[in-house]
C-alpha cells in the first residue's frame, strides 16, 4: 500500500482508538521525568511522538523512521499542534547501523519491533541508547482490527487474518513474540505488562467507516492467490461499502510492556 494510504490509516487509528492511546500515554507520562529526552523508534506519522510531547511539555522528542514522507507528515502535524520546537526527526533504517541517538530517558517503540529484521539487535541498541534507569515502552498488536459484526462478514475477516498470518510468518515478521522474554534477554528489567482488549460498539467516531475501509483495503493487498475469487470479491465489496455503515464495531488487542535499563548499581559485577 502506498505511503499516503498507510499514513492515513495510522492517523485514523489514532483518531478511532483515541481512548486506548490516551490511557497508554497517560500511564507512560506518569512514570517519565518531566524534562526527558524521548526517542520514538519507527515513529510513522507521529501518534506516539506527538502525544508524548503534549503530555510532557518540557520533553524533547526525537522521531526516527525510515520514510522521509512519514517524517514530513509528522512535522506538519507537529507544527499544527504547536510542538514543532520540541520535535526533531531523524530518517534512518533501524535494521542498519543506528545514528547517534543517546542519551535518552524514554525509548518508545509502538508496533515497530515486529517489522525489524533482528529485534534482538534492536533491543540491544535501545538499551545502549537509554540512560541507566531509563525506560523502554513496547506496544505490539496481534493483527489488523476486526470490524464486521455479522456472522458472514466476521468469518470472512477470520479467513483473511489467517491468510495474512501465514504471509507474515513466511516473510519472517516477528508477530506473536514473547516480548517480555526478549526484553529480559536484552538486559532490561521488565516492570509491567498490560493487555488491552479493545471492543468499541456503536455509536463510534465519525472516522470509523473510513478507518475500516482503509484497513480492509490494506488487508486485501497481498491476498491474491491466498483466498478464492469469491472471498476476494466479497472483501472488495465490503471495503467499498463500510463507510456508509452504522453497525460497525472495532475489535483489537494490544499489549504494552514497560521495561528499564538497570541502574549501574543493579548491573551484575
Amino acid at each position: 500500500m502506498a505511503h499516503s494510504h498507510l499514513a492515513e490509516m495510522l492517523d485514523l487509528d489514532a483518531d478511532v482508538l483515541h481512548e486506548f492511546h490516551r490511557d497508554v500515554i497517560t500511564w507512560v507520562g506518569s512514570v517519565t521525568p518531566a524534562r526527558s529526552r524521548i526517542i520514538d523508534l519507527g515513529a510513522g506519522t507521529g501518534t506516539g511522538a506527538l502525544a508524548l510531547a503534549r503530555q510532557l511539555p518540557d520533553a524533547e522528542v526525537v522521531a526516527v523512521d525510515v520514510s522521509e514522507s512519514m517524517l514530513e507528515h509528522l512535522r506538519h502535524k507537529a507544527s499544527a499542534l504547536g510542538v514543532a520546537d520540541r520535535i526533531h526527526t531523524v530518517q534512518a533504517d533501524l535494521d542498519q547501523l543506528w545514528p547517534p541517538l543517546s542519551p535518552a530517558d524514554l525509548v518508545w517503540a509502538s508496533a515497530s519491533l515486529h517489522h525489524m529484521a533482528d529485534p534482538g539487535r534492536a533491543l540491544t541498541q535501545a538499551l545502549a541508547t537509554l540512560r541507566p534507569g531509563g525506560a523502554l515502552v513496547v506496544t505490539e498488536l496481534d493483527s489488523f482490527p476486526r470490524f464486521l459484526p455479522d456472522e458472514a462478514g466476521a468469518a470472512l475477516e477470520d479467513r483473511c487474518h489467517d491468510a495474512l498470518a501465514e504471509i507474515r510468518a513466511e516473510a519472517g515478521m516477528h508477530m506473536g513474540e514473547d516480548w517480555g522474554a526478549r526484553l529480559a534477554e536484552a538486559g532490561f528489567i521488565v516492570e509491567a505488562e498490560r493487555h488491552f482488549d479493545i471492543a468499541l460498539q456503536p455509536p463510534l467516531p465519525a472516522a470509523t467507516g473510513r478507518y475500516a475501509q482503509v484497513s480492509l483495503q490494506r488487508m486485501r493487498h497481498g491476498l491474491d492467490g491466498r483466498l478464492d475469487a469469491g472471498d476476494l470479491a466479497a472483501l472488495d465489496a465490503l471495503a467499498a461499502g463500510v463507510p456508509g455503515r452504522d453497525d460497525l464495531t472495532v475489535r483489537a488487542t494490544r499489549t504494552v510492556w514497560l521495561a528499564r535499563r538497570p541502574e549501574e548499581s543493579q548491573v551484575p559485577q
